[in-house]
């Protein structure tokens, strides 16, 4: 396995790099047929959310972003608010996790007009869970899960941003062959 740079996260003009061993098998805790991980968090209306009961049934993604209202946290939500009738029609449901507070996750929503849940992980209980680290103490690093049926079917740990619905669908176009 080999040791390679995995994200890149710029913050006023401050470059960062996490180097992560990974594989498109595993990210160190996770791997592939793993069950999604027991946890709950709450959603951008303060509501909790479990997430093994959200992925019993069906595609689950479970994407992981750095800062609400950032630039490529915003394409890669928006990538998948832009394609959200072609991952509903794929039975997908899509839920958005970062470490911003439930009203920055409530106005991030708004704002862009997503039709999916946020999940608001301050007590870094879901990133912990996933095996998602976090960089500067204070930022998660852009991750992508997806489960069917509550089993983990694919992951991308250096997820793309306005890329990230077409990653998802292609991946999709996979499994149902």
């Amino acid at each position: 396995m080999k040791l390679k740079l995995t994200f890149l996260l710029c913050f006023g003009g401050l470059i960062v790099g996490v180097w992560a061993l990974s594989t498109h098998q595993s990210n160190g805790k996770l791997k592939i047929g793993d069950p999604v991980p027991l946890v709950t968090a709450e959603d951008q209306d303060g509501k909790p959310v479990n997430l093994a009961e959200a992925a019993r049934n069906g595609y689950l993604l479970v994407y992981f972003y750095p800062k609400a209202f950032t630039r490529g946290c915003t394409a890669q939500a928006c990538s998948l608010r832009d394609a959200y009738e072609q991952l509903q029609d794929k039975g997908v449901k899509i839920i958005g996790v970062s470490l911003d507070t439930v009203d920055s996750q409530k106005k991030f929503q708004a704002k862009e007009r997503l039709p999916f849940d946020l999940l608001s992980d301050r007590e870094r209980k879901v990133t912990s869970a996933f095996g998602v680290p976090i960089l500067l103490n204070a930022f998660a690093a852009r991750q992508a899960y997806l489960f069917k049926d509550g089993k983990l079917v694919w992951m991308d740990v250096k997820a793309s941003t306005d890329k990230q619905a077409q990653d998802v669908l292609s991946v999709l176009g996979q499994q149902d062959k």
